[in-house]
């Protein structure tokens, strides 16, 4: 394990970055922390905000939810409503929210257990409660400086910057008054988060039969993101790396890594391959009798691991004779919650050690002011979801 310190400055959250692009040379969109952040002792941290994507509780939720996720995106209505019949297969209630309240409860026990009293508040991007709403009430709360953690734990555009713009949107909003937020470093490689994974690809392999468990192979599976998101971030990288610290911890060699969830236009390249195109790929070239597809993007069972792995790779794999094993999201496993709360404390102390696994290093805790960008001539406001 290494440990490291801060890899960027608090001038390093200038909030302005110049992202140029076909069409639209230079556009500044403010992102959070906004401005250079005090030192700790004359600002310290008073609160804790949970950010995540949001999703719909109720079918009549569906349809205007769908229409914040797209808006102003290249998605062709009929894929908008194909997938609402994902959403509507599922009674029009999508299992994250409910999953971010149990994280947060779980947050909070392990808060109280370390003696943190800091008091935890929730907002989304595209679904109640909107950060907008949760931002004025810790305005109205009193509260000066909070620490988000955000449900992705992987570095892009819409798993990071695209964050860090709506909390700056929500705080512009607020007005005169309204906290200074700044996030928690990426987790992809802490110590507990790889235990966590690992754990869950312990429990899909025991559910192999011992003798095709070496021969089967771990499709680690992520949201697909324009490939113009990609380049300008190290999502690849850090996905790459987290596959690689899980299976050398359990001992496992066999193993790939695939995207799903693609939604732009076909002519827009997206990371490949897709985890159905490459079960069929993998039927084909080495006759494979069994898959584990282990969805370690997503650190709970939404939307798109309940449909999209546990329904359509799962009928793939049905289709051409394989036995298919979804290895569980980390959810509410002790490492992980144990490692949301880590990435706050280390920034409650200055000086605190940042805990990594692996050849990359602790990721910063102020984002660079080039960090994730996604350059194209007509950025959408939600492209894509990893969360």
């Amino acid at each position: 394990m290494s440990n490291g310190q801060t890899n960027s400055t608090p001038s390093a959250g200038n909030p302005v970055a110049s992202i140029p692009s076909a069409g639209n040379p230079v556009a500044s969109i403010p992102s959070a922390p906004l401005g250079p952040l005090p030192p700790l002792d004359s600002v310290p941290i008073d609160s804790i905000l949970m950010v995540s994507f949001g999703g719909p509780e109720g079918p009549e939720d569906v349809m205007p939810f769908l229409e914040n996720v797209l808006r102003g995106r290249n998605v062709p209505r009929e894929r908008m409503l194909e997938v609402a019949e994902h959403y509507n297969h599922f009674g029009g209630i999508s299992p994250i929210n409910q999953q971010c309240r149990e994280l947060i409860a779980a947050v909070r026990s392990e808060l109280d257990r370390r003696g943190i009293k800091l008091p935890i508040y929730w907002g989304n991007r595209n679904w109640h409660p909107m950060l907008t709403n949760t931002l004025e009430t810790m305005k109205q709360d009193g509260r000066k400086r909070a620490i988000a953690f955000f449900t992705s734990m992987f570095s892009c555009y819409s798993g990071c910057r695209q964050y860090r713009e709506n909390i700056a949107a929500a705080m512009i909003q607020a007005g005169t008054d309204a906290p200074m937020v700044e996030k928690a470093r990426m987790g992809f490689n802490h110590p507990k988060f790889i235990e966590a994974q690992a754990d869950c690809l312990r429990s899909a392999l025991a559910k192999l039969d011992p003798h095709l468990r070496a021969a089967t192979p771990v499709l680690f599976s992520a949201h697909s993101i324009p490939k113009s998101m990609a380049d300008y971030s190290r999502y690849e990288l850090q996905l790459r790396e987290a596959a690689r610290l899980v299976c050398e911890t359990v001992g496992h060699g066999n193993w790939e890594l695939v995207y799903q969830s693609r939604s732009g236009p076909p002519q827009q390249p997206w990371l490949e391959p897709d985890v159905c195109d490459r079960i069929e790929e993998l039927h084909t070239q080495a006759n494979i009798q069994s898959v584990i597809v282990q969805p370690i993007g997503f650190v709970s069972d939404h939307m798109e691991v309940l449909y999209d792995l546990d329904e359509e790779a799962a009928a793939k794999s049905k289709e051409l004779g394989i036995q298919f094993v979804r290895a569980p999201s980390v959810g509410l496993h002790p490492a992980f919650v144990s490692m949301a709360v880590d990435l706050i404390e280390e920034r409650l102390t200055a000086g605190t050690p940042r805990a990594s696994l692996g050849n990359l290093g602790p990721s910063h805790d102020i984002c660079p002011v080039d960090c994730c960008l996604y350059p194209q001539p007509a950025r959408p406001t939600s492209p894509g979801r990893p969360s």
